[in-house]
């Protein structure tokens, strides 16, 4: 065999080798079966010298290397569509991992509900012997705050500051008054009537402002805890207008379970998009089969130039 021929097949054996990658990351029947009639064609020229091997050149010229050139333009221009895939499948997860986070967290505040609780009932417990005796004993327990400072920001409601301002209004005749604390005389009476069983109920913010609400576990009666000045009042709910309690754990549990149905998908048809090749380029390709497969092919190679220059006009278009 002479440097020429050599050369030749050495170049064939590549632009083969990659039709062969192509094959099999696309996994289309066509390009399969294209990849396999030019192995075979370079077959019957490595083993019959008597062959002229320019010929196999002009195959691959007019055939393969276009066929090949239009599979790379077509994957890079898939993976530039799965990319963006990838980058909305990103950005649903984090969103799915910050709802989970926050779940989590729901739960911390719904356990932490009755621990403060009993944290507020002690405190008042304490409150009243304090000012019983006249003590200068402080009543609060250790950390009382320490429940809204971690989830006053995501669990509690947002009021106005002037709904804040009406919720702590009172007149100083009703109230008790020591160093420590501020209490309606009429909420402390009504505690010890019920042996201070309260349950914590919900959470208020304004700004840097927080107000606790507690309602009575044996009557329909509410109070507040306002830790800035440690007071305690009476309130109504008819006195919280227009709060949103429309952010539950059932609704953001349904919207995990969304996001993460629409990931599957995009993950779906981000395998779909990788390997896609436009209908249009298949029926083109089947026809380059065709006439690859004909048997008097290689007889009539120098008179396909007008029909496999249509691969080549492929890739100048925009359609890819």
């Amino acid at each position: 065999m002479d440097e020429h021929a050599a050369i030749i097949l050495k170049e064939s054996n590549q632009i083969i080798s990659r039709l062969q990658i192509l094959s099999v990351f696309f996994q289309e029947e066509v390009v399969y079966k294209i990849y396999l009639r030019s192995q075979v064609i370079h077959q019957l020229f490595e083993n019959n010298e008597q062959l002229s091997i320019d010929k196999l050149e002009l195959f691959h010229l007019q055939f393969t290397t276009s066929v090949v050139e239009l599979l790379k333009k077509i994957k890079k221009s898939n993976e530039k569509n799965v990319t963006l895939i990838d980058e909305e499948i990103r950005l649903n997860q984090e969103v799915i991992e910050k709802l989970n986070e926050t779940l989590q967290n729901e739960q911390s505040f719904l356990a932490g509900r009755q621990h403060q609780s009993l944290k507020i009932n002690n405190s008042l417990r304490n409150l009243f012997e304090v000012l019983s005796e006249h003590s200068t004993d402080f009543p609060f327990v250790k950390n009382i705050t320490q429940f809204s400072a971690r989830f006053a920001k995501d669990f509690y409601y947002t009021i106005s500051s002037d709904q804040l301002a009406r919720l702590i209004n009172y007149d100083s005749s009703t109230v008790y008054v020591n160093s420590a604390a501020t209490i309606e005389k009429k909420l402390m009476g009504l505690l010890c009537k019920y042996d201070f069983k309260t349950e914590f109920l919900y959470g208020l913010k304004s700004g840097t402002m927080v107000i606790e609400i507690y309602k009575f576990t044996a009557i329909d009666r509410y109070f507040l805890f306002f830790p800035s000045r440690n007071l305690f009042l009476f309130c109504t709910p008819e006195e919280i207008e227009e709060l949103d309690f429309s952010h539950t754990s059932s609704e953001k549990a349904k919207m995990i379970q969304e996001m993460a149905y629409k990931n599957d998908q995009l993950k779906s048809n981000a395998a779909a998009v990788k390997t896609y090749i436009p209908p249009e380029i298949i029926k083109l390709l089947q026809e380059n089969y065709a006439k690859i497969s004909d048997i008097n092919f290689l007889d009539n190679l120098s008179n396909f130039d007008v029909q496999a220059n249509i691969l080549k006009t492929m890739l100048n278009t925009d359609m890819l």
